[in-house]
């Protein structure tokens, strides 16, 4: 049975950190790298969407104790544990679904995701990613870590299974379900190009897990 995706991490709080770092491949490399590509100045102000428990954050704010974050993510527990975790970092926490909460305009110096944006089609991101592109400062760009497809014919598999599942569960269509259904990078990139962003560039990938970097 698919559950609710508030419902999935929820229960998964305790000991999700050991568990991503166990089961991520090489995940320990890629949030630092990922924190690595975000501003380094001083006061930055970054946007994490669907931040969790801040495994990227931790990594960051090691790099840059002064910068300025506000994290998105549908789990009050996950962003209680990131709170518990990083108190004297300075950190807005958001409670609800990024596709929801506004992100104001030219607010931001980056924006950064890691490994939740792969259980959302097409449609959805395509008016997220807009947004988010409004909501960078000019010179802004967005870092993406994520779970993707290796070929087209795997991105429409994961796609039609989850439209099974929910189907064959008679699910409501406005809840979201946690479910992978990750797309090809280039598929990715050619939303984030119609979302507005300049240039998309892959600069590193671990297995099925890539960073992407779109420009404003």
């Amino acid at each position: 049975m698919l559950e609710r995706m508030d419902d999935f991490f929820t229960a998964r709080v305790e000991g999700y950190d050991e568990h991503m770092r166990q089961y991520v491949e090489e995940d320990s490399e890629f949030y630092a790298y990922t924190a690595s590509l975000l501003p380094g100045m001083d006061n930055a102000e970054v946007l994490d969407l669907g931040c969790g428990t801040g495994l990227e954050l931790e990594a960051y704010f090691k790099l840059n104790p002064d910068a300025k974050v506000t994290g998105i993510d549908l789990t009050e527990a996950m962003l209680d544990a990131l709170k518990e975790k990083l108190p004297d970092m300075n950190i807005t926490t958001v409670c609800g679904s990024y596709f929801e909460v506004p992100f104001g305009e030219e607010t931001f110096d980056a924006a950064v995701s890691v490994e939740s944006l792969h259980h959302f089609s097409e449609e959805e991101k395509l008016p997220l990613y807009t947004k988010l592109w409004k909501a960078l400062k000019p010179g802004g760009y967005f870092v993406l870590t994520d779970f993707f497809a290796d070929t087209d014919d795997q991105e429409v598999f994961f796609r039609s299974e989850l439209i099974r599942l929910r189907k064959e569960q008679n699910l409501p269509d406005d809840v979201f379900y946690h479910y992978d259904t990750p797309m090809t990078t280039e598929h990715e990139k050619k939303i984030l190009l119609a979302a507005g962003f300049s240039k998309v560039e892959e600069l590193g990938n671990w297995d099925s897990t890539h960073t992407l970097r779109a420009e404003k």
